[in-house]
């Protein structure tokens, strides 16, 4: 298993301030599911990772958020997951339907981040989510955070990163309640 990738994410995850404390989780896509960070583990120490069969098999411990890992999975052809709780990015989802990016980062590679609802670790969140990542890499769980997929921690990582400072600068150019320009 690949347990040095995830705490490699974790740590930056972490240290870029994207999580706090024990929020959020990490999977990663395998032939028969998908393996996923404790409920509760942090994410720069994940510790023992938990299996999710696509049979919905669920091993003790796992994520709450492991539903909409396996209803992405499910629907899209990604093969890994990043949620996070980054601050701009639940500030932005309480003014916007969608998040349109204004630095050329943001606009190239996430140029529409959907804003979605549903209580963590719901069904609906599951359905709203996976839905949304079939069209956009990045989606953010209206003030509950980004899910962010990719070939590969790493890129789902970037994405997160990408949709977090998107959000920030929309703040500081006056969008959201933030500074005027």
């Amino acid at each position: 298993m690949r347990i040095k990738e995830f705490e490699i994410i974790g740590k930056r995850l972490f240290n870029e301030g994207l999580v706090g404390g024990n929020f959020g989780n990490l999977s990663l896509k395998d032939k028969d599911g998908f393996f996923i960070t404790q409920s509760g583990s942090y994410l720069d120490e994940p510790g023992d990772l938990k299996f999710v069969s696509m049979d919905k098999t669920v091993e003790s411990g796992a994520s709450s958020e492991w539903r909409v890992h396996y209803e992405t999975y499910k629907l899209t052809e990604k093969e890994a997951i990043v949620h996070a709780h980054p601050a701009y990015s639940v500030a932005a989802s309480f003014f916007y339907s969608e998040v349109i990016p204004e630095d050329s980062e943001g606009k190239m590679l996430c140029p529409v981040i959907p804003v979605v609802a549903g209580e963590p670790g719901s069904d609906i969140l599951a359905k709203n989510i996976s839905v949304a990542l079939k069209d956009a890499p990045v989606v953010i769980a209206k003030g509950h955070g980004t899910f962010a997929t990719g070939k590969d921690l790493k890129e789902a990582y970037l994405l997160t990163s990408i949709a977090e400072h998107a959000c920030k600068v929309i703040y500081l150019m006056g969008g959201f309640g933030g500074l005027s320009p």
